[in-house]
C-alpha cells in the first residue's frame, strides 16, 4: 500500500494513520495525526479521539486522559470511544470520574455497547464482578463482533477464578480479531495461572510479535522461559525488555536474580547496582526487592574486599525489617576485618622502627659495635710543639 503513487492529499494521510494504528505503530500514526492537527484539524473530533487512542495504545496514560477530557469539551454527547477512556480511568482508579462518564453514557443512550462497556468497568473498580459480566454480556447481545466486550469479559472472569470462561472469551476476541494482542496476553496469563506453561509460552510469543516493542509482553515472555528451565532465553528477555524501556521496572530486578541464580556474581552485581540507582532515582520501588539488592551488593563487596562498598550497602540494608539481622552480621565482619588489618600495619610498623634503631648500632660490616676492640690511642704532651 505503501508504494502505490497517491497524490498528497489529507485524506491519504488519514488512511495512513487509520492504517499505522492498525498494525500497532503507533508512533507512525501519532506523526501523521499531529501533522493533521498543525495542519488545521485541531477541532476535528475524529482526530483528536484518535490521537487519544494512540497514547492509550503508548501506556501514556496521563496524556491520553487529557486528549479525551479534551474530546469531551468538543463533543459532550459522543460515544463512540468512551469504552477505552473508561479504561484508562479504571487504570488509574479514578472511580468518581468514571461513576460521572458512566451515568452521562446511560442518559445520552443506555442501548449503545459503548456505554454497556463504560458500566461494566465502573462495577469492575467497585470489585462487584458478576455485574460487570453482566454488562459485558448486554453489550455483546448488542454486537457479537465488539471485540473490548469479549477482552473484558475475560477480564472479569478471571478475577472471579472462573478460567474456563475466561478463555472461551479470550478466543471469541482471537475470532473476531487476530491482531488484538490483549485476547493473546490474556490466554497466557489464563494458562499460566493454570500452570500449563508450554501453552502460555505459545500465546505470550504471539502477543509479543504484536507488540514487539511492548516491555510487559517480553517480561512475561521470559518469565515463562524460567518456569520452562530455559534459562538462557529468559535472560535475553528481560534483557530486552529494560533495553526498550521498562514499563512496570520489573526487568532489571528479574534478570539480577537470574544471572544470582547462575552465579554469574559480576552480572548479578551489575544488575542490582542498576536497579538500586533506577528506584532511588525514580523513588519507586518493591522494598523487599530493593533490600535483596542491598544485601547482595554488601555481600559481594565484602568478597571483593571493598568494604567501603560493603559497608554503605550493609547499612542500607538495616532500614528493612527483612535484612536488617545478616546487615548486622555484615557489618560485624567488616568491623572485624578493619580491626585486624590496623593491627598488621601497626606490626608492621614496629618491625620497620626496630630494624632501624639496630642498623644505627651496627658498623658498615654488619658487627656490633659493643663487640669492635680499643684502639690503642696514645697523647705525648710533647709532640704538639
Amino acid at each position: 500500500l505503501l508504494s502505490l503513487s497517491l497524490p498528497n492529499h489529507w485524506m491519504k494521510n488519514l488512511f495512513l494513520g487509520h492504517m499505522y494504528l492498525e498494525l500497532q505503530l503507533n508512533e507512525e500514526a501519532l506523526k501523521i495525526y499531529q501533522g493533521l492537527v498543525d495542519g488545521g484539524f485541531s477541532k476535528s473530533t475524529y482526530i483528536v479521539s484518535q490521537m487519544a487512542v494512540v497514547y492509550h495504545n503508548m501506556r501514556e496514560i496521563d496524556m491520553s486522559v487529557t486528549a479525551f477530557a479534551e474530546l469531551q469539551e468538543l463533543d459532550p454527547y459522543r460515544l463512540e470511544n468512551m469504552d477505552t477512556y473508561s479504561n484508562l480511568l479504571y487504570i488509574k482508579e479514578m472511580r468518581a470520574d468514571l461513576a460521572h462518564l458512566a451515568h452521562r453514557c446511560c442518559d445520552i443512550d443506555k442501548y449503545r455497547v459503548e456505554t454497556c462497556c463504560v458500566i461494566g468497568n465502573y462495577y469492575s473498580l467497585r470489585q462487584q464482578h458478576e455485574k460487570a459480566v453482566m454488562y459485558f454480556q448486554r453489550a455483546l447481545k448488542l454486537n457479537p463482533h465488539y471485540l473490548s466486550a469479549w477482552t473484558l469479559m475475560g477480564h472479569e472472569f478471571m478475577e472471579l477464578k472462573n478460567t474456563s470462561a475466561a478463555l472461551q472469551a479470550y478466543r471469541q476476541a482471537i475470532e473476531v480479531n487476530r491482531r488484538d494482542y490483549r485476547a493473546w496476553y490474556g490466554l497466557g496469563q489464563t494458562y499460566e495461572i493454570l500452570k500449563m506453561y508450554h501453552y502460555c509460552l505459545y500465546y505470550y510469543r504471539q502477543a509479543q510479535q504484536l507488540r514487539p516493542n511492548d516491555s510487559r509482553m517480553v517480561v512475561a515472555l521470559g518469565e515463562s522461559y524460567e518456569k520452562l528451565e530455559r534459562l538462557q532465553e529468559a535472560k535475553k528477555c528481560f534483557r530486552k525488555a529494560h533495553s526498550i524501556g521498562d514499563v512496570e521496572g520489573m526487568a532489571i530486578i528479574k534478570l539480577a536474580k537470574l544471572h544470582e541464580r547462575l552465579s554469574e556474581e559480576t552480572h548479578a552485581a551489575a544488575a542490582y547496582t542498576e536497579y538500586v540507582n533506577e528506584a532511588n532515582r525514580q523513588g519507586i520501588f518493591n522494598p523487599e526487592d530493593l533490600s535483596q539488592a542491598y544485601k547482595y551488593l554488601a555481600n559481594f563487596n565484602f568478597a571483593q574486599g571493598q568494604l567501603d562498598e560493603a559497608y554503605a550497602a550493609a547499612q542500607k540494608c538495616t532500614e528493612f525489617q527483612e535484612t536488617r539481622e545478616e546487615a548486622k552480621v555484615i557489618l560485624r565482619n567488616i568491623q572485624d576485618l578493619r580491626s585486624k588489618k590496623e593491627t598488621i600495619s601497626d606490626i608492621r610498623m614496629d618491625d620497620s622502627c626496630g630494624s632501624i634503631t639496630t642498623e644505627r648500632f651496627h658498623g658498615a660490616d654488619h658487627t656490633p659495635i659493643s663487640s669492635l676492640s680499643p684502639v690503642n690511642l696514645r697523647f705525648t704532651p710533647g709532640d704538639s710543639c
